[in-house]
């Protein structure tokens, strides 16, 4: 790998991580989703200084070049991310179930509909 592109990878894993903490120290981002983010920018940080594990594990994985190892890396990382929050919009979905419902009951016994009506609610 060339000097310029090693600068250029630690650059932006080094902006990835402080950006990442930044936006968690600004609680625009929550912990719970930034730990997907730090470990990947660190795991390139350390891919990036340690060129030769990239290159054992490009051979442990059958991948020709270092950039597939890569380029698999990432579409791990995107897995990892759609199912993490997959798993947040369920419970999220589940939670607005049972507010509604709750929020049902509770509105029916507050304002109770007079017995024979066909209100509809």
């Amino acid at each position: 790998m060339l000097e310029s592109q090693k600068i250029s990878a630690l650059v932006i894993c080094c902006f990835v991580f402080v950006y990442t903490l930044n936006l968690v120290r600004r609680r625009k981002l929550r912990e719970e989703y930034s730990v997907l983010w730090l470990a990947t920018s660190l795991l390139m940080f350390i891919l990036v200084i340690r060129y030769e594990w990239l290159v054992a594990l490009t051979g442990l994985i059958g991948a020709g070049l270092p950039t597939t190892t890569l380029f698999i890396g990432a579409i791990i990382f995107l897995m990892m991310i759609a199912v993490q929050l997959s798993i947040k919009i369920s419970n999220l979905t589940d939670q607005v179930k049972n507010l509604a419902q709750e929020n049902a009951l509770l509105r029916n016994e507050v304002i109770p509909y007079p017995q024979g009506s066909n209100a509809k609610g």
